[in-house]
């Protein structure tokens, strides 16, 4: 992992600081993951047992909260990626495998992509492994029209929040073609993946019946998709994030101002496994999605970060591009303005 070293000092205050917080309690992993699968279930039966008898509308008004687990699922499955969800690696690596196929995230795919994208947020040498794709404002202008307007497509919000999540879950999930070839446990991994969907949608078939499964995983599926990507989207693209150059770029920094505090509500906080703790999550991966608010609210310095509500947040929607002389993220509106040319 390539980073500029800061004096040890502060490397090793940040880790003695955060250390505390970083050992895994197996009873309340155990207890999260009993409860939310517990839930979950229940709900899924629930739903579909609303459909049998009145249709396909009644399991509408339980998808969110069906969506919502699900989502909480997947923070079990990224906690597991990190190594952090219990003091058993065999434990974790298994489990994450098995919340891969229910959240069709390949599960050791996803974690070396993950972990690579750990390694190198907010570095603008060595983007877009598991990132937004983020152009500066010199790149775009740079660009030739027709990729301008790919690049603004690609942005759109509707293009984002809605044929994203299909493109990322249905494709890429699925066919992860950009994947190097010497990967190959990573490989084994989506072909597994996708051998166990297929089984268990033919099993579906025979049972219940896709239509039905349709019905009832289809809401929870768009629930959840549409609120992840929008989470990963918010986490690192705010205006006043942080983007620097490999020479200058700092692990620290990049943790601490270039990852968002989701400032939710509290039981948006519990379906969302804690992830709008961003910055202490990245600045400590180890940490557990259990100990994160506890160390936010210890580590006074954590809090002095600028608080992301749910009404601000929806105007990340419009910040295109960071700015480099101006240090922050940038609409497509004020380029003109900028730089004197068409945008």
């Amino acid at each position: 992992m390539h980073m500029n070293p800061q004096p040890l000092s502060e490397a090793a205050r940040w880790k003695r600081l955060l250390a505390p917080y970083t050992r895994p309690d197996d009873r309340k992993a155990i207890a999260q993951l009993a409860v939310t699968a517990t839930l979950f279930v229940a709900l899924w039966l629930l739903m579909l047992k609303g459909y049998q008898l009145l249709g396909w509308w009644a399991p509408l008004p339980l998808a969110p909260f069906a969506g919502g687990l699900l989502i909480r699922l997947f923070i079990f499955q990224h906690d597991c990626g990190h190594g952090s969800f219990t003091t058993s690696r065999r434990f974790n690596d298994g489990l994450g495998f098995v919340l891969g196929v229910l959240t069709l995230t390949p599960y050791h795919w996803w974690k070396k992509n993950h972990a690579i994208h750990h390694g190198t947020s907010g570095d603008l040498d060595r983007r877009d492994i598991g990132d937004v794709t983020t152009l500066t404002v010199r790149e775009y202008l740079d660009l030739p029209w027709h990729k301008r307007l790919g690049y603004r497509l690609y942005r759109n919000p509707l293009v984002m929040l809605v044929l994203g999540p299909i493109w990322l879950f249905a494709v890429k999930h699925r066919f992860p073609f950009d994947t190097p070839l010497a990967w190959r446990r990573e490989w084994r991994d989506v072909l597994i993946n996708n051998l166990v969907i297929a089984l268990l949608l033919f099993a579906a078939a025979k049972t219940i019946g896709l239509q039905a499964l349709l019905a009832v995983h289809g809401p929870i599926f768009a629930v959840s998709a549409i609120a992840g990507v929008w989470l990963f989207y918010v986490q690192h693209q705010f205006e006043d994030t942080v983007w620097s150059r490999s020479g200058e770029w700092d692990f620290f920094d990049a943790g601490l101002h270039g990852s968002s505090f989701y400032d939710l509500p509290a039981v948006l906080h519990w379906f969302t496994g804690n992830i709008g703790y961003h910055h202490v999550h990245h600045l400590a991966s180890r940490i557990p999605n259990y100990e994160l608010r506890r160390c936010f609210r210890e580590v006074e310095e954590l809090q002095q970060v600028p608080h992301l509500g749910l009404r601000q947040s929806l105007g990340c929607l419009r910040l295109k591009l960071w700015d480099e002389d101006a240090e922050r993220m940038v609409g497509f509106g004020g380029l003109k303005r900028a730089s004197g040319t068409s945008a």
